[in-house]
């Protein structure tokens, strides 16, 4: 498999797993809504080789992302057409958050943690401490679950209690083979004690036990403490995207 193509599995496999609430395609781009919440959920990100943009395109895109008072963003990763970046840098757009796609073969030595819970559906409990443990513009427990319960690919919700108290969290989304982790959060106060790595131990298990084969992430270049974590359980950068967004107050 090319560079471009496991791109383009894993991008697609990044959308069904983390849905928005209104798609637009553009000429190799797709737009992508969801109130704002996250900007995964929230940009035009291109889904073919040299997908390009001119002054109308991107007009008419921005008009779509105004609409719904959502921040015009672009996810650049790298299947655009190599002009786009400086094109939009012209338009005004700043960069922001350079994020890794991060990949590894599933480890066959990952055992489910005994003080781990896993549901095959969320609920209203799992969402409402995920995101007032994220807090900042993730508190949104409304928004989090409309995202959630659009997921079709079999998931785990997963919490991790410490003495019947639930201080960490995570999901895992199975498509085709590959085992995707988002959501992995801990309580503020209890972060840096390996918690979050008993989570995506956790994780990895179940997506083995599933059938997976390999496991991907993201994660923002900027986040140390988990770019520590995940390269010390041997993932791998296969991929980078940035953000251009529109300026403005």
């Amino acid at each position: 498999m090319s560079n471009d193509d496991l791109i383009l599995a894993l991008e697609c496999r990044l959308i069904n797993a983390w849905p928005s609430f209104d798609y637009q395609l553009y000429d190799g781009w797709l737009l992508r809504l969801a109130k704002g919440y996250s900007k995964r959920a929230n940009s035009a990100t291109p889904l073919s080789r040299g997908a390009s943009l001119d002054e109308g395109l991107l007009a008419h895109m921005i008009e779509h992302f105004l609409a719904e008072n959502v921040r015009p963003t672009f996810r650049l990763n790298s299947l655009e057409d190599d002009g786009v970046d400086a094109f939009l840098a012209g338009q005004g757009f700043q960069v922001i958050e350079p994020t890794s796609v991060l990949a590894r073969v599933l480890p066959d030595d990952c055992m489910l943690d005994p003080a781990m819970t896993i549901e095959p559906q969320a609920t209203l409990r799992w969402v409402r401490e995920t995101a007032r443990a994220y807090g900042g513009d993730k508190a949104n427990d409304e928004i989090l679950w409309k995202i959630v319960m659009r997921i079709r690919q079999k998931a785990a919700f997963a919490t991790l209690n410490l003495d019947e108290r639930p201080v960490a969290w995570g999901l895992a989304v199975l498509e085709r083979g590959w085992v995707g982790l988002y959501d992995i959060v801990v309580e503020p106060e209890l972060r840096g004690i390996g918690l979050g790595r008993r989570m995506v131990s956790s994780l990895l298990a179940w997506g083995a036990e599933q059938g997976a084969s390999h496991v991907y992430l993201q994660v923002r270049d900027d986040n140390s403490v988990a770019q520590g974590l995940y390269r010390s359980l041997d993932l791998e950068r296969v991929y980078g995207y940035t953000h251009r967004v529109m300026s403005g107050p």
